[in-house]
């Protein structure tokens, strides 16, 4: 769940201890910097300044200001994550597959991931090709964990969970950022609801061999 946002007025306080600084109304400051500028005009002062806190709080935290938008991009999406697995009413597979487009059509259309796209879309790059981030390992474990519990109702094939959630999440990826290059708006319900059936038929049983 996003969280919620801080009222625009400046007000001076005391100067506070670092660890007395809820990290949460940072990464709020983050936020509302990068919907407004992007992330290439940030500094760790202006972070530091939105959030009325120290640079020297702000540097024993992170580094720079990208280790400060990981953090941000890692709490917002975690929410959506979660939802992945969380279906309940339904058997293994359709939860998931449920779970994962409806994720993919939140993450799609999310400020926060539109504003780096269409303004920073090189931060994105090292995550797309050289490392996997905390946000790819939170969403790893979740897919595998679905999917291993899969097979006790016999709606997910057999095969190996950890292989499989990386394919679903190399799916899903390809959804959330191509996507919007192939189809336009109007078209996103139709693009998830093939991707609901690629997924669908992928981790039927008996699909693969």
């Amino acid at each position: 769940m996003v969280s919620q946002r801080r009222n625009s007025t400046v007000v001076l306080e005391p100067p506070r201890a670092a660890n007395a600084i809820p990290e949460q109304a940072i990464l709020d400051a983050a936020y509302d910097l990068l919907l407004a500028v992007g992330m290439r005009r940030i500094t760790m002062a202006d972070i530091a300044r939105q959030a009325e806190v120290s640079r020297a709080t702000l540097y024993r935290r992170w580094p720079n200001v990208q280790a400060v938008i990981a953090a941000l991009m890692t709490r917002e999406f975690a929410e959506l994550a979660r939802g992945m697995a969380d279906s309940p009413g339904r058997d293994g597979r359709a939860a998931l597959v449920a779970g994962v487009v409806h994720a993919v059509a939140a993450v799609r259309v999310h400020p926060l991931l539109r504003k780096i796209v269409d303004v920073d879309p090189e931060f994105l790059l090292p995550y797309l090709v050289q490392r996997r981030g905390a946000t790819a390992d939170r969403q790893l474990a979740l897919l595998e964990g679905a999917i291993r519990r899969g097979p006790a109702d016999g709606s997910i094939r057999a095969g190996d969970p950890a292989m499989c959630a990386r394919a679903v999440l190399l799916s899903a990826w390809s959804f959330v950022l191509t996507g919007p290059v192939l189809v336009n708006p109007r078209q996103y319900r139709a693009l998830d609801h093939e991707l609901a059936e690629m997924l669908d038929r992928y981790l039927a049983p008996g699909t693969v061999a």
